[in-house]
């Protein structure tokens, strides 16, 4: 309850004059609701003591008049329940794909990214209804609770305790109840996640699936993934039947009860004919808001089970977080309300100043860098949710030790496998050495935050991720700041003026998904433009080892070369005439540094490694 009371006060203080609207409403409605039986009753009584027509006419008046009152103040409280509801986890949304984004590369390699989808967008979805609708179900009916039991107690004490005591025992039996079903409905989601993982990863590989006869693997896999959701399935359902059973008989039991005092109290002449259905009335009015209470606490569950998996989420933490890149806690309302993601303060301007890093060309050394990845075993289950343990794997990189001086190339030489990808990573911080450290310019990048690190790092990976987007998007990664005009003279230098001329509506031509309609070169190309329009001082080239077609070869070469021009490069090479523009070579070996020195010397050189290679083939000795 603490951790629903947290959430609620970080993502709806906020919005508090919404919240106040809300409230407003809320207590109008009651005082509608309440006051209705209260007319009735007076037509009766006036009725039975021989009232003139003028005053029936005026009570059925306003009685109607309230009806209409109660209708749309019930339209506009279930209208700004909503707009508040989606408000509030549209913010929660976007606070947790920021917090995942900042999180090591471990946390997401040990997740699918169905799991991921499932966290963010399924629980955050299953909480607009806490917001929306369990909020003010609760609230509201609560308040109607208590004003029907007051309402009644001041007709007739006896109901007015029969009234209580049957709406403590049920609220008792569903606190009682409540844990074993938070346990059962996270089991659920949790099961579910699962299969939403599992489904996405074989359908994201379903070409290799088919080409390699795995559908028979892939549905017996889906089948035990199933087999799991549906038995949590049936044990969150079932628990859910026997709560409906208990609550159902205590209201038969309070029904009868009830009806049974309105009569006596009649018979007696306690209380008029006017009375007695004021007692009807209400205990009805007492019915309605018990039965929603007890509808709405599977759905309570649900969403503590949704809230504490985003704690959960929210308590992870990468290895080592620059303070400006906290995410604010659940325990902490932000200090204003998130409007999106992307917000245009999170994009640089210029990189004049940048965290005590010098602009132009910077310098690179590693010093005694050691890194091994860790790998998920078996999931270790608390409190319902399955969390990956990590194990750590063999060592990837092993006291690797070297410097590149500004504005020098590094081609970066060796075998698959042989830790060159990984060495890029942490330049990143994507990953953390388990030993030694690694300088950006003389500055320990783990003193540098991770937005002031990455703005002075521009990459070319040979896979270039395309958004279904337009094509000023997807150069710009959605930055608004960008001038078009500097676009455009970055596609003019780069040769790719044609190109674009060829493009139906310029920058805003919309790109397929993932790239589609683009070649491999064209593609490649794109990823040149945006660290072009970033000016970053160390460039990270991954050279694709595929063949392209001449044209786009001459097109790469040419962008390679102004790439580079007054920056520091680290060229990850699989071609001889890549290596060629290297000022220096270093080659790795399992995780081992076996060369590294002048490329025109160590070319020279019959004794090393990088002159064997030369005379051996490059390309078929690096394949």
């Amino acid at each position: 309850m603490q951790a629903s009371l947290s959430l609620l006060k970080t993502y709806f203080s906020p919005q508090w004059r919404r919240v106040l609207l809300l409230a407003a409403l809320l207590l109008g409605t009651i005082a509608l609701q309440l006051i209705n039986p209260q007319i009735i009753r007076y037509v009766l009584d006036t009725a039975q003591a021989n009232a003139t027509t003028m005053m029936l006419a005026l009570a059925a008046a306003l009685f109607i008049l309230f009806n209409v009152l109660q209708a749309g103040a019930g339209l506009a409280l279930n209208y700004v329940g909503e707009d508040v509801s989606w408000m509030a986890t549209n913010a929660l949304r976007a606070d947790l794909t920021r917090h995942c984004l900042r999180l090591d590369m471990g946390f997401h390699n040990s997740r699918t990214p169905g799991e991921l989808i499932e966290r963010i967008d399924g629980d955050v979805s299953q909480l607009a209804g806490f917001f929306s609708q369990l909020v003010l179900r609760v609230l509201f009916n609560g308040l109607l609770i208590t004003g029907v039991v007051v309402l009644l107690w001041r007709e007739d004490w006896r109901m007015g305790a029969a009234a209580a005591g049957y709406a403590l025992l049920t609220v008792l039996v569903l606190q009682f109840m409540q844990p074993r079903n938070t346990r059962y409905t996270g089991a659920f989601r949790q099961a579910q996640a699962a299969l939403n993982g599992f489904l996405e990863e074989r359908l994201s590989g379903r070409e290799d699936v088919r080409a390699n006869g795995g559908e028979g693997y892939v549905l017996r896999g889906m089948a035990l993934v199933q087999r799991t959701a549906y038995h949590a399935g049936v044990r969150m359902r079932r628990f859910g039947l026997v709560l409906f059973a208990v609550t159902h008989m205590l209201f038969v039991l309070a029904t009868a009860l009830g009806f049974g005092l309105g009569i006596y109290l009649f018979l007696n002449n306690q209380v008029t004919i006017g009375t007695v259905y004021l007692i009807v009335a209400y205990l009805a009015q007492l019915r309605d808001p018990l039965e929603q209470i007890r509808d709405q606490v599977s759905a309570l569950q649900q969403s503590t089970a949704s809230i504490q998996r985003v704690r959960e989420l929210f308590a992870l933490a990468p290895e080592e977080q620059p303070e400006e890149q906290a995410v604010t806690p659940l325990s902490s309302p932000p200090s204003s309300f998130p409007q999106s993601s992307f917000s245009q303060s999170s994009f640089p301007q210029s990189r004049e100043g940048w965290g005590g890093v010098a602009t132009g060309p910077l310098a690179v050394r590693f010093d005694q860098v050691t890194f091994r990845y860790a790998r998920a075993n078996d999931s270790v289950v608390a409190n319902g949710l399955a969390e990956p343990a990590l194990a750590p794997q063999p060592t990837v990189l092993q006291d690797l030790s070297f410097r590149l001086e500004p504005g020098q190339v590094l081609g970066l030489l060796g075998r698959t496998g042989s830790g060159k990808t990984t060495l890029t990573r942490l330049l990143f911080r994507l990953y953390n050495p388990a030993a030694g450290r690694i300088l950006l310019g003389d500055q320990d990048i783990r003193n540098l935050s991770l937005s002031t690190l990455r703005r002075q790092i521009g990459m070319v990976t040979q896979e270039v991720q395309l958004f279904q987007a337009t094509l000023r998007d997807n150069i710009t990664l959605f930055n608004p700041n960008v001038d078009d005009e500097q676009i455009l003279a970055v596609l003019r230098d780069l040769g790719l003026w044609q190109w674009y001329s060829a493009q139906p509506d310029g920058l805003e031509t919309r790109l397929q998904a993932s790239g589609a309609g683009l070649s491999a070169g064209e593609a490649q190309l794109l990823a040149f433009v945006r660290v072009f329009l970033k000016d970053p001082g160390l460039v990270i080239l991954d050279e694709a080892s595929s063949r392209l077609d001449p044209a786009t070869e001459t097109l790469l070469e040419q962008a390679t070369d102004q790439l580079l021009t007054n920056r520091t490069g680290i060229v990850i090479a699989h071609r001889l005439r890549t290596v060629q523009r290297a000022d220096a070579v270093l080659i790795l070996e399992q995780g081992r540094i076996v060369e590294f020195g002048p490329r025109v010397a160590l070319a020279a050189n019959p004794a090393s490694r990088f002159y064997q290679l030369l005379q051996t083939g490059l390309e078929e000795t690096l394949a």
